[in-house]
């Protein structure tokens, strides 16, 4: 989520050094198996790592278990300096292979011996549920085999006993998001880019040539990647085997295709996971759907199958920084193991990691293809947890839904909507129902979407009135505002409201630059990067809320969005705040955090973070490859952010820096000094170069320039340094998967929370239909925390936002996990205020911090690190 990278470091307590000593004497081995994937190294990397600093000795298992059978030179001690440079290339550098041999015990015994011989009690499993399968039987065979082993004289008497017992912990290295018992498995993020990549190519030549394109992504036996692709680039048919389309799903994907070239579409884009299959079980292949579409509608129709093109390339931001999380929860969960501490597997919850005993995330794994081969879909997707259920529903919802017949007009489309499959088959409508004034129609029947645990956008029918719903974006642009208004837009219709874009924010507004908006106005928004509304950072009390207020009433707007950062969040403060002075801004209102620096209050995500974090990322990537060309080089890079250091920390975790300085956390020449002389160290090692990344507003004397001359000055002689300040290229370019997931279903989530509070509050008033609202839960910021998409109200921001947990580690079950998750919560805005740095711009808890000692200890620094993983199960 992203992942967006989450993550929260809810911690037990730091490593203490009884825990450290446990560690002398002690060895793991680290492997891959089974298929690769992006960000597997990253893993590895933390691995060695962690292990070398907790006091392990770490070895590389070169091959899988194949090189486990083998031996000899397949299985290597690893130094901190043989992982340098890894983090930033894809698939595996350790190998991975299928190995035949130890699925026969005869050579699961030979592995043992490898191991024991080498003192290796604690495997580090990075791999699929087959994989993860295995290690678990190896580890309760073990006992058996050593003491084959003891009597067959191949292992000593000493070597059985110091190797007793094998413990192993599990990380999932999968593209396909596959695995049961976590949010994303290591290398999913990275493959979505690459899909994306490809899908946004193959647009612009499909609209060249009015063409249809069929797009085969992998996805054998889960749907995932066909999923959040369709949902992040608006595909008009989706195939995953989850959810077989109906029995007579080639009309209605032909109905669908016709309607939105009839509608004004230059193009058409369908896809299907490469194991789509229909209700009978039956595969349905790109081809044959290319055909039907060629045949039935005489449209050009071309095939595209992505292939392994998937799982190549760098790895994101995201699954560098998770498989840096992981490894090192991996170690610090050995490091606590038992002789009796069953195999775990680190996943990702929400923003948490948490340990899930394996089996039992394996046998939900084996239940989902098992609810497949029975035909019971609905189980099926059950199973496949909250996050895709409620993405398949959002998809359903913004994609499968006839558009209004004149794109021209911009009616307001009231439709009752019964059931919407993921094929549209069985969508419903009543007769729309049209105005073109701004004043409120004539009550019309229209479904009553609101905020539920299980269906965010959950329906039922109610008497309403068809109300204004004012979209704008205030702040500095950030990519996925597009895709934010493009779901408000489409949801609003769906709920039988008028959207009216709001063009350059209270600016525009003050000015009465609204427009009306229809379904087909905002066509391919979700792609594109930038605020194609304008996005302006002045606020209403700058241009005077007397003014601003005639406005909402000229317009009579009943509800408002607002998509932008800092800035946005100010806004509706103020608006809130003169409720008792202007009645005009008594409606409800929401504020959509969005913004690269990742600074609003009350949510720990914001839109747009993440595509920054890996612009940065590759920026990063390209100026390290200079240094290494020209060895013995520091690079000194100042990053965006304002005061608030997120994007430099985290991509000196991603970028694998040596040191990110920040606002929040202060530094003085001393610190400077020990980078310096930890950079120099670091050069006679071997490590020949050296990345330092610096947030912008970090300190007003220790500037950019004073940090390079020091470098200069001090490296005379060791390394030669220079500077790179990345500026606005930032917040530029097409928004990342997560980002354009995260904006569409926190705006269809705001519209739907906008659109129960204009039920529950609007009244007859001189002739015309009025929303009036007060309550403090009617003006909300709607955020990410923890695993919890939450309203929170301003002035409450210190309920939603307590990141500490004094709880010592503990097992959950995979229910239990979810109970963190996706839950829509409303809690009333007000409270923010109390909780936010206006002078900095900052809110004055962020959870991010706790990530910093990760940074350092994997630039060999010496810092405290707390544990991080709950220990999660399934029941």
């Amino acid at each position: 989520m992203a992942s967006a990278v989450l993550g929260d470091l809810s911690s037990t307590s730091a490593l203490a050094a009884g825990n450290l000593r446990q560690a002398q004497g002690k060895s793991i081995g680290v492997f891959t198996s089974g298929g690769d994937s992006q960000g597997m190294n990253a893993a590895v990397r933390a691995v060695v790592r962690m292990g070398i600093h907790v006091g392990f000795r770490v070895y590389y298992i070169h091959e899988g278990y194949q090189g486990m059978v083998d031996g000899a030179d397949n299985i290597k001690e690893a130094t901190w300096t043989s992982v340098s440079g890894i983090i930033q290339q894809g698939g595996t550098v350790i190998g991975s292979a299928r190995c035949q041999d130890f699925r026969e015990r005869a050579g699961r015994l030979k592995a043992a011996a490898n191991l024991v011989k080498l003192g290796i009690s604690n495997l580090v499993v990075i791999g699929g549920d087959g994989s993860l399968t295995g290690a678990n039987c190896f580890r309760q065979e073990w006992a058996g085999l050593l003491e084959e082993l003891e009597k067959k004289g191949e292992i000593t008497a000493e070597q059985s006993k110091n190797c007793s017992h094998l413990n192993i912990v599990g990380m999932v290295g999968s593209i396909d998001n596959d695995f049961c018992g976590t949010d994303m498995t290591i290398g999913c993020d990275t493959a979505l880019h690459r899909i994306m990549e490809s899908v946004d190519a193959i647009t612009t030549t499909a609209q060249s040539h009015q063409r249809t394109f069929v797009m085969e992504v992998m996805g054998r036996h889960c749907g995932y990647l066909a999923l959040v692709t369709a949902l992040a680039c608006g595909a008009d048919w989706l195939f995953i085997p989850e959810w077989p389309p109906e029995a007579d799903w080639e009309d209605h994907m032909c109905r669908r295709l016709s309607e939105l070239r009839t509608a004004g579409s230059r193009l058409g884009i369908v896809i299907m996971a490469e194991g789509a299959i229909d209700q009978k079980g039956s595969a349905i292949t790109s081809n044959r759907v290319k055909e039907i579409i060629s045949t039935r509608l005489g449209h050009d129709t071309r095939v595209t199958v992505l292939g392994h093109v998937q799982r190549g390339g760098n790895p994101s931001a995201f699954d560098r920084v998770l498989g840096c999380r992981m490894g090192a929860e991996a170690v610090l969960a050995l490091l606590e193991a038992k002789p009796d501490t069953p195999a775990c597997v680190v996943s990702l919850d929400g923003n948490q990691a948490v340990r899930v005993n394996l089996m039992e995330c394996v046998e939900r794994t084996q239940q989902v293809a098992a609810a497949m081969k029975k035909g019971n879909f609905e189980n099926c997707v059950s199973l496949r947890g909250r996050s895709f259920r409620n993405n398949l529903e959002i998809y359903k919802i913004l994609s499968h839904v006839k558009p209004p017949n004149n794109p021209q007009q911009s009616p307001v489309v009231v439709r009752r909507l019964s059931r919407c499959s993921v094929d549209g088959a069985t969508n419903s409508f009543s007769p729309p129902v049209t105005s073109t004034s701004n004043r409120c129609p004539v009550p019309a029947k229209r479904p009553r979407w609101s905020a539920d645990d299980n269906n965010p956008l959950k329906t039922g029918f109610e008497c309403e009135h068809v109300f204004n719903i004012g979209i704008m974006n205030v702040g500095a642009p950030a990519a996925g505002m597009n895709a934010a208004v493009r779901s408000a837009v489409r949801t609003a219709i769906l709920n039988g409201h008028q959207p009216y874009a709001i063009y350059e924010g209270f600016e525009g507004l003050a000015e009465g630059r609204l427009k009306k908006l229809n379904w087909m106005d905002v066509g391919g928004w979700v792609g594109s990067g930038g605020a194609k509304l304008g996005a302006k950072r002045t606020q209403p009390a700058k241009l005077g809320l007397p003014q601003i207020a005639s406005k909402f009433k000229e317009f009579n707007l009943s509800a408002l969005i607002i998509i932008g950062g800092f800035e946005a969040y100010d806004s509706v403060l103020q608006l809130a705040e003169a409720r008792p002075q202007y009645k005009e801004f008594c409606i409800p209102m929401v504020v959509i955090p969005c913004t690269i620096s990742n600074n609003v209050p009350g949510t720990e995500f914001s839109l747009g973070t993440d595509t920054a974090l890996n612009a940065i990322t590759d920026i990063c990537d390209r100026i390290k490859q200079s240094a290494s060309g020209t060895k013995r080089r520091v690079f000194v890079v100042e990053t965006m952010g304002g005061y608030c250091g997120y994007l430099a920390t985290l991509a000196g975790l991603a970028g694998g820096a040596d040191a990110a300085y920040i606002f929040e956390e202060r530094f003085g020449m001393r610190d400077l000094q020990t980078d310096v002389e930890h950079l120099a160290k670091k050069m006679v090692e071997g490590v020949e170069r050296g990345l330092i990344l610096r947030n912008e507003k970090c300190n007003e004397n220790y500037t950019t320039d004073f940090i390079y001359q020091l470098y200069c000055e001090e490296g005379k002689g060791i390394f030669s340094a220079r500077k790179n300040v990345l500026g606005h290229m930032q917040q530029g370019g097409c928004p990342s998967p997560f980002d354009r997931n995260l904006g569409t279903k926190l705006a269809a989530k705001s519209v739907a929370f906008l659109a129960e509070k204009m039920h529950n509050n609007y009244k007859e008033e001189g002739g015309r239909v009025v929303v009036e609202c007060n309550e403090e839960d009617t003006a909300c910021l709607i955020g990410l925390n923890r695993r919890t998409v939450q309203f929170s109200p301003v002035t409450h921001i210190k309920s939603q936002t307590d990141f500490q947990d004094d709880t010592l580690t503990r097992t959950v079950s995979i229910e239990e996990a979810e109970e963190f998750s996706m839950t829509t919560t409303l809690t009333p805005v007000t409270h923010l205020k109390a909780w936010s740095d206006f002078k900095h711009r900052l809110p004055r808890e962020q959870w991010w911090l706790k990530l910093r000692p990760l940074l350092r200890i994997l630039a060999k620094h010496e810092s405290v690190y707390e544990v991080e993983g709950t220990e999660a199960s399934i029941e």
